[in-house]
C-alpha cells in the first residue's frame, strides 16, 4: 500500500501546481484540512478497536479507502477534486493506524518492540522507495499524471486482497463499561512527552514542502522524485537498527539525537542552496524518520494502560495532526498578513510619489 501511494505523492503538488494552476497556498490548505480528518479519527478508531477487538477490520477499513482515493484523483478535474481525494485517503489512514499500531505491539516479543516497529517503517519506507522510483520513472518518461494514478492502483487493491489472511490474537474480551474514555489514566511522564510532541509539531511542515523547495532551487520534476526517492531508501536502511538501538540502549539515546537531526536538516534547507547540500539534506531526513519511528512509538506503546494501547497510540496521531494543521495556519496567516504589508507599503509609496511630481 505504501508503494501505492508514494507513486502518486510526490507528483500530487506537482500535478496541483502545474496543471490544474494551485498555489503553494492552496496546497497547504489540502494538506492541512486531510491531515485534520485523520487526525480526529485516529483516537475513535483506536478506542473502538480497544473496546470492540477489531483492529484487523478496521484496519482493511482504512486500507481500501486509500485505494478509493486513486479512483477519485482519476476523475478530479479541479483542486476542489484533489482536496476531497486527499479527505478520503486520510481518512482512511486515520481508521487504520492506530489499530495497525497496536496489532504490532501486540504481536511483539518482549524486549522487542522497538525493533518490531522499526520492521514496519523498514517496509513502510521500502514501499515508500519502490514508489518513489516509479513516480521518477513515471515524469521522466513523460507518463501522462492520471496514468500515473491509474498505475497506483494496482499494488493498492493486491495490498487490501491480503488482510483477510492476516490473522489477528484476540484476548480475553474486555469490560466494555469498564473501558471507557473517562477511565483512561495517562502517566504524568507521557503527558510532558504529548505536550513537548505537540509543540515539536507546531514547528513542522508537511514533506510536500520540502519537494516544493528542491524545485525553486533548480531540481527539475524528475529529480525532486529521485529526491524523494533518496529520503525514503535511507530511511528504510536505518529503520531496523534504530529501533533495535532503542530497544538495547534506552528510547531517549535514539529519540533526542533524532530530533536534533531534524533541527539541523531545517536549518539546511533555509541556508543552504546548492544541489549537493539539498541532497545530503535528504538523506539525513530520511535518517531522522528512521530515528524518531520505531523508538517513539515503542515508547508511547510501553507507557500505555494496558486495555488502551490503540487509544493511546491515536492520542499520539491526534496530537501530531493537529500540530501539524496549526503550524499550516499560522504559516498561511503570517503569509497573508505580509502580503497586505506590502500591499499598503507598496501603495503608501506610489503615493508619495505621485504627490513630489511637479504639476
Amino acid at each position: 500500500m505504501d508503494m501505492s501511494t508514494e507513486m502518486i505523492y510526490p507528483i500530487i503538488p506537482l500535478y496541483l501546481t502545474a496543471v490544474l494552476g494551485a498555489t503553494p497556498a492552496i496546497v497547504g490548505v489540502i494538506e492541512g484540512v486531510a491531515e485534520s480528518v485523520a487526525s480526529l479519527l485516529k483516537v475513535a478508531s483506536g478506542y473502538i478497536g480497544d473496546r470492540y477487538q477489531n483492529k484487523k477490520r478496521l484496519a482493511f477499513l482504512g486500507y481500501s479507502a486509500s485505494v478509493l482515493y486513486k479512483f477519485v484523483l482519476l476523475i478530479a478535474g479541479s483542486w476542489g477534486g484533489v482536496l476531497a481525494a486527499r479527505v478520503i485517503d486520510r481518512t482512511g489512514k486515520g481508521i487504520r493506524t492506530a489499530p495497525r499500531d497496536a496489532l504490532v505491539a501486540q504481536s511483539s516479543e518482549k524486549g522487542k518492540l522497538g525493533g518490531s516497529y522499526g520492521l514496519h517503517k523498514m517496509l513502510d519506507m521500502a514501499g515508500s522507495s519502490l514508489g518513489a522510483l516509479f513516480a521518477f520513472l513515471f515524469i521522466a518518461f513523460g507518463m501522462k499524471y492520471r496514468a500515473a494514478f491509474l498505475w497506483s492502483v494496482i499494488p493498492g487493491v493486491v495490498a487490501v486482497t491480503i488482510i483477510p489472511l492476516i490473522r489477528e490474537e484476540k484476548g480475553a474480551a474486555p469490560n466494555r463499561r469498564r473501558l471507557a474514555l473517562r477511565g483512561l489514566k495517562l502517566d504524568a511522564r507521557l503527558k510532558w512527552y504529548f505536550a513537548v510532541l505537540f509543540l515539536f509539531c507546531l514547528g513542522n511542515s508537511s514533506n510536500v514542502f520540502l519537494l516544493l523547495k528542491a524545485q525553486s532551487r533548480g531540481f527539475s520534476t524528475s529529480e525532486v522524485m529521485l529526491l524523494y526517492l533518496i529520503f525514503s531508501v535511507s530511511a528504510s536502511i536505518l529503520a531496523i537498527p534504530a529501533g533495535r538501538l532503542s530497544d538495547r540502549f534506552g528510547r531517549s539515546r535514539i529519540l533526542i539525537p533524532g530530533y536534533l537531526i531534524y533541527g539541523l536538516v531545517y536549518l539546511g534547507f533555509a541556508l543552504l542552496t546548492s544541489k549537493v547540500s539539498l541532497l545530503i539534506l535528504f538523506v539525513a531526513y530520511g535518517a531522522y524518520t528512521a530515528f524518531i519511528s520505531g523508538a517513539e512509538r515503542a515508547l508511547i506503546a510501553e507507557a500505555s494502560p494496558a486495555d488502551y494501547q490503540g487509544t493511546v497510540l491515536g492520542i499520539y496521531g491526534m496530537l501530531q495532526g493537529f500540530g501539524l494543521l496549526l503550524s499550516s495556519m499560522i504559516g498561511g496567516v503570517l503569509g497573508i498578513v505580509s502580503a497586505l504589508l506590502i500591499a499598503v507599503i507598496l501603495r503608501s509609496g506610489k503615493g508619495r510619489k505621485a504627490a513630489d511630481r511637479p504639476d
